[in-house]
């Protein structure tokens, strides 16, 4: 791992967001939301590298679509131990971390 990658490890975090719910019209905009940050690698699983502030702001938009009584939503965050352990059987790989980033 060169020093670049480890830098954009550092800041960005692999997500692995799934969800739940009964109703139509709250389910798109739970997909629409995730499809605008993530990577779709199931129906209702996302992945994702993100930054602790989106990470932040996705689940605040996301607890303001989500209704507790009858929604799930689950945020794992992978650290890179569990990311050096993580097999992918089929298609629907995500891409690493993009290396540079333009400021």
């Amino acid at each position: 791992m060169d020093v670049w990658e480890t830098a954009v490890r550092i800041i960005m975090i692999r997500f692995v967001i799934a969800y739940d719910c009964p109703d139509d019209q709250r389910r798109r905009r739970i997909a629409r939301l995730l499809e605008q940050v993530a990577d779709r690698v199931q129906y209702s699983v996302f992945e994702g590298w993100l930054t602790q502030e989106e990470a932040k702001k996705v689940t605040q938009a996301l607890a303001a679509i989500v209704r507790t009584k009858t929604d799930s939503v689950r945020i794992y965050r992978l650290c890179e131990r569990c990311l050096s352990h993580m097999e992918v059987l089929g298609s629907n790989r995500i891409e690493n971390p993009p290396k540079y980033f333009v400021l």
